[in-house]
């Protein structure tokens, strides 16, 4: 794990060198997950989260298997019998 020392500057900010924005992807204009844990700070995008999301699912849904397919099937044969 790589570390790096930050000042905060007055008005409490932090800025992310530019190195682990490239290595994290976040550009300009991109919002930033921040979360605390046993008093540390963790920096996620979206992106990251919906990635990390999808491969925790991946072990319990069977190759091949379309969720979103399904639930479209789904929400298509109520709307029928509505």
């Amino acid at each position: 794990m790589q570390e790096t020392r930050l000042r905060v500057n007055e008005n409490g900010r932090v800025v992310i060198p530019a190195e682990y924005r490239r290595a994290m992807g976040i550009k300009k204009g991109d919002e930033v997950i921040l979360s605390m844990d046993k008093h540390e700070l963790h920096i996620t995008t979206l992106r990251q989260r919906v990635a990390k999301a999808q491969e925790r699912m991946a072990r319990y849904i069977k190759p091949g298997r379309l969720l979103s397919e399904e639930l479209i099937a789904e929400r298509r044969e109520a709307a029928k019998h509505e």
